[in-house]
């Protein structure tokens, strides 16, 4: 991803938001239901893919693309494993 001034004052007003219904509000403004579902149907494949599930289990329960799963899976790094860490 390109770091440039653009992202960052995206992303230092997401580091702003302390509740998820704040979290609910600033993404309804910025992003569509789709959009928004689509990056939490890849947060939980990461997730699921990190906790070792295997591809059928994960399309049963996100209805995720083999193809989406497979690109989730080339994508799993220090930020999701991060995120992953902080949530437990």
């Amino acid at each position: 991803m390109e770091r440039n001034d653009f992202t960052d004052q995206l992303f230092d007003a997401i580091l702003t938001l302390k509740t998820r219904e704040e979290c609910y509000a600033f993404f309804s403004d910025a992003c569509t239901p789709k959009e928004i579902g689509a990056i939490a149907q890849r947060f939980v494949v990461a997730k699921m893919l990190n906790d070792k599930k295997v591809y059928n289990e994960i399309i049963d329960k996100t209805g995720a693309s083999t193809a989406t799963i497979s690109r989730v899976s080339r994508s799993i790094n220090e930020g999701f494993q991060l995120a992953f860490e902080r949530l437990k």
